[in-house]
């Protein structure tokens, strides 16, 4: 978070981070890594936007970004452009292929477990 405040943006007044609701993912972080007077430098410069916690796209959004990771990031890439090649290429073969995920979480399996978020419809 210092490397993105300081050198990434440095002349951005806001960073707005999109996080998920790992534990790690909170301004307590940056208290507990920092001490007070630098962790509020920092934190006056972020901003932090959680993503739902049941959003079930999240899983299909991970799962891409799993498949990617395993299928072109195996190796080293030697800089930012070799990084972009394999990263593009692996997108593109995946969208020729008409790569699908086979999600398997029905509106009925939607209803059973978040029942008190969805009640149920007769």
């Amino acid at each position: 978070m210092r490397w993105l405040v300081d050198e990434a943006y440095p002349d951005i007044p806001a960073v707005r981070l999109v996080l998920g609701n790992l534990n790690t993912h909170r301004m307590a972080s940056l208290y507990e890594t920092f001490p007070a007077a630098e962790a509020r430098r920092i934190a006056k410069r972020l901003e932090f936007h959680h993503t739902p916690k049941h959003g079930s796209w999240l899983n299909m959004a991970e799962i891409e970004f799993s498949v990617l990771a395993r299928a072109c990031l195996r190796g080293r890439n030697a800089d930012e452009d070799s990084l972009e090649r394999a990263v593009g290429a692996c997108v593109s073969e995946r969208n020729a292929a008409g790569a699908t995920i086979n999600w398997r979480f029905t509106a009925q399996d939607a209803r059973r477990k978040l029942h008190r978020l969805y009640p149920c419809q007769s």
